[in-house]
């Protein structure tokens, strides 16, 4: 028996206008539509004058879901996996549904288009070729600081999606972090209140007043390059280390004994002595 194919549609993050033709057309003629939100998928699909079925598929049934759609895929049946908005599986649900589809042997198809990443980055003017994309950081605090310390040092801008209940927290925790890196906070993209914030994380927490409102994209810059030449003795580049921003003891360690050829446990015994927790 032939099996369907499962095709990821992105789908616009605010403007209605952002849907691709292709899009279109394969929301028309496949069998079902995985959504996370029924009633958010079908007023675009009213909009398109589209009645393809919908089922239901957010993370806390992806598990479930993913067999059922796998049976109806492995008997044939095409499907289109979306998301809210923008591109599934990017912070959103549907990573589990194509890595079974793929390993059953199903044809996957991407169909790309709207995407709050790809847009953010796209008007952000950045100078470095890479970043860093970092999803949605840790709600809880503690596991969020760890988070932002294990990629502090990352010579990359780091981009994250934010809610508009957490930014604040996670701007002062960025601050706390990272230093007063420059960045860029893009709300609302596509729609119509879209604002784009540029400045330090600072000037950025002081415009953000009143309540916030609408998905955020935060854009935190590269760390400045340290120019300064390092210490030679391994007690002054182990206090040199522990005053570079988001640096852990461990990667300290590794750095440290790169620079100096020197064994890892030596310097990790040394660096005990002499680090300071932050």
């Amino acid at each position: 028996m032939k099996q369907g194919k499962l095709y990821v549609v992105a789908t616009p993050i605010g403007n209605l206008e952002d849907i691709t033709k292709r899009a279109e057309r394969i929301l028309t003629q496949v069998s079902v539509i995985a959504c996370e939100d029924t009633r958010h998928s079908r007023k675009l699909l009213s909009h398109l004058n589209i009645s393809t079925p919908l089922t239901s598929y957010y993370r806390e049934n992806e598990q479930f879901k993913t067999e059922h759609l796998l049976q109806k895929l492995l008997g044939g049946e095409d499907i289109a996996l979306v998301s809210d908005a923008g591109t599934p599986s990017l912070s959103d649900p549907g990573s589990v549904l194509v890595g079974q589809a793929r390993a059953a042997g199903v044809t996957i198809v991407p169909v790309p288009g709207p995407s709050a990443l790809t847009a953010a980055i796209s008007a952000a003017g950045l100078k470095e070729n890479g970043f860093f994309f970092g999803g949605f950081p840790p709600a809880k605090r503690g596991e969020r600081k760890t988070f932002f310390k294990s990629i502090a040092t990352l010579p990359y801008p780091l981009v994250f999606y934010e809610s508009p209940h957490r930014i604040r927290h996670c701007l002062k925790d960025c601050s706390e972090t990272f230093g007063n890196r420059e960045a860029l906070l893009f709300r609302e993209l596509t729609k119509m209140h879209e604002q784009h914030y540029r400045g330090t994380i600072s000037d950025i927490r002081e415009q953000l007043a009143g309540t916030v409102k609408g998905e955020i994209v935060l854009i935190i810059g590269a760390p400045a390059a340290h120019h300064e030449d390092k210490p030679d003795n391994l007690a002054d580049l182990i206090r040199w280390y522990n005053d570079q921003p988001g640096m852990s003891l461990k990667d300290a360690v590794r750095h440290i004994s790169s620079d100096l050829d020197l064994p890892r446990n030596k310097v990790y015994q040394e660096a005990l002595s002499i680090w300071k927790k932050k």
